[in-house]
């Protein structure tokens, strides 16, 4: 069997990456080695800049159809809570939908666009392949794995390991995998409370106890999730299996409290073993999600970390395969997300560390509290949470153009509606495509600019003044900005910037 792209692990981050090469015409198989999905969710949040991509694809109505908006977060337990209300973007909230769920939506979503998806598959093997006279631009990779009709290999020009914090990918690459081991044990039940009132008071929430934390939350009715965490405790195997009588043990040991537990639905354990990817790329086999990445769950945020990784990577892969993408393209994926993914590991390991219950962090929680009542500093930690501070290098364009030092480059387009027209539009509308946009409010200019890569970029007309002061906006796929021209006409001096900005990310022109 041949394809495109061969992406192993069908959870979340696989099937966004899988969807966002369809949607630029690359096929993709995806391998998973569970039979069915198992139904089950650790993360139970998107944050907003997850909820942007979804707007930027046409998604987000489907996703928050009767579900439950939250506009605060919380930072180490702490109060006061996170304003994420106060945030810019058009959706300053985290959205309360499970993992499950979201998995579903993308895999739905994914097929619609045509991948295929292929349940009760895992990887055994892989290699890649040399092209004729060792051309790099002209070899392949081999996946073996092993399916309901017994073993079979897939060949593809590259392969992408979602399949999550143990990934079989990442090891057959032998990319390595360093971090820092467990120092704690936590335990996650999804149960049934014989007496809700047996509970300690402050839960359901988040209880910190001299001996540990228990977080209970209700899932369903009758249904309750208890997550204990106890510091310095032997995480034990994490393939072994979880008893109830050992989640009974733990709520008793963090509480002091007999708490009856009964009929669980899912026990799981794990730890804060926090790991980074060496790099994100070896060879032709690439690596996103847990696969690249793992810590202690707080806020979704591995989740929601994984998710845009696929939104970056997909349009860079699919051009690559499509042979049109400039040198060195792939590696900015590598380039750009991984300094993102050292920020979030950094900033979940001192969430934990604050939660830790010896009472000599107490002094430590009680000035981070009075830290987080300045505006500045619940704006900065917010902004991190919900994924909206990431801003990737700007390239050096090698020109005088002043449009390359503009503020917007570099980090994700702001909410931006532009008058065309058809009437006025907003940016995240103009994105549906997944393909790169250049918004022209400058007279023709940036579109005159722009006609050597026509069939690459789609180009929008609107009527100046254009939005927030842009004369003209390029924008990525992913719903970072490329390039901006600032306030009044398109001069002259800004065409060599634009020009050198479509060929750092689109190739050169009429290719």
């Amino acid at each position: 069997m041949v394809t495109d792209v061969v992406v192993v692990g069908g959870g979340p981050v696989g099937m966004l990456l899988a969807a966002e090469l369809r949607l630029n015409g690359v096929d993709v198989v995806v391998l998973e080695k569970l039979s069915a999905p198992s139904g089950h969710s650790r993360a139970f949040r998107l944050q907003p800049r997850t909820l942007e991509i979804l707007d930027s694809r046409g998604l987000l109505d489907r996703f928050a159809d009767g579900r439950t908006t939250w506009p605060s977060a919380h930072f180490a337990g702490l109060r006061p809570l996170l304003e994420l209300g106060a945030l810019d973007s058009a959706h300053p909230h985290s959205l309360l939908i499970p993992q499950a769920r979201t998995e579903a939506l993308l895999e739905e979503h994914a097929v619609v666009l045509g991948a295929d998806v292929r349940r009760g598959h895992e990887v055994v093997g892989l290699r890649q392949n040399a092209g004729p006279g060792e051309d790099p631009d002209r070899g392949s990779v081999t996946v073996r794995f092993a399916g309901p009709n017994g073993e079979a290999e897939i060949e593809a020009s590259h392969v992408v390991g979602c399949d999550g914090g143990r990934s079989t990918i990442r090891g057959l690459a032998g990319i390595p995998f360093p971090g820092i081991g467990g120092s704690v044990s936590a335990l996650l039940g999804d149960v049934v409370l014989a007496d809700r009132a047996a509970l300690p008071s402050g839960v359901p929430g988040t209880l910190r106890t001299p001996q540990g934390l228990l977080m209970a939350v209700k899932l369903e009715e009758g249904v309750t999730r208890i997550l204990t965490t106890e510091f310095g405790r032997d995480p034990g195997a994490r393939d072994a299996p979880v008893t109830l009588a050992e989640l009974t043990g733990a709520v008793r040991r963090v509480t002091g409290a007999e708490v009856e537990l009964r009929d669980p639905r899912w026990l799981s354990r794990f730890s804060d073993a926090t790991c980074l990817a060496g790099q994100y790329r070896a060879g032709r086999v690439l690596l996103a999600g847990d696969a690249a990445h793992v810590h202690f769950p707080i806020g979704a945020q591995g989740l929601n970390l994984g998710l845009q990784d696929a939104m970056n990577l997909g349009w860079k892969l699919a051009d690559t395969v499509r042979g049109r993408a400039p040198g060195g393209l792939l590696d900015t994926y590598g380039a750009e997300r991984r300094p993102v993914a050292e920020r979030v590991l950094r900033e979940t390991r001192a969430q934990l560390a604050l939660m830790n219950p010896d009472e000599r962090i107490d002094p430590l929680r009680e000035m981070f509290s009075e830290l987080l009542a300045l505006d500045p500093v619940n704006a900065h930690l917010a902004g991190l949470t919900a994924g909206l501070d990431v801003r990737y290098a700007a390239p050096d364009t090698g020109t005088e153009d002043p449009a390359g030092a503009h503020a917007l480059v570099g980090g994700r387009v702001p909410e931006l509606s532009f008058t065309t027209a058809a009437g006025p539009v907003r940016v995240a509308e103009l994105l549906r495509a997944g393909r790169p946009v250049l918004v022209d409010a400058a007279d023709g200019g940036a579109a005159d600019v722009s006609a050597a890569w026509a069939g690459r970029v789609d180009v929008v007309r609107a009527a100046p003044p254009g939005a927030n002061g842009c004369a003209a906006l390029l924008v990525r796929p992913d719903g970072y900005v490329a390039w901006a021209a600032g306030p009044g006409a398109f001069e002259a001096p800004a065409r060599p910037g634009l020009r050198a900005a479509l060929t750092q990310w689109f190739g050169a022109p009429g290719d």
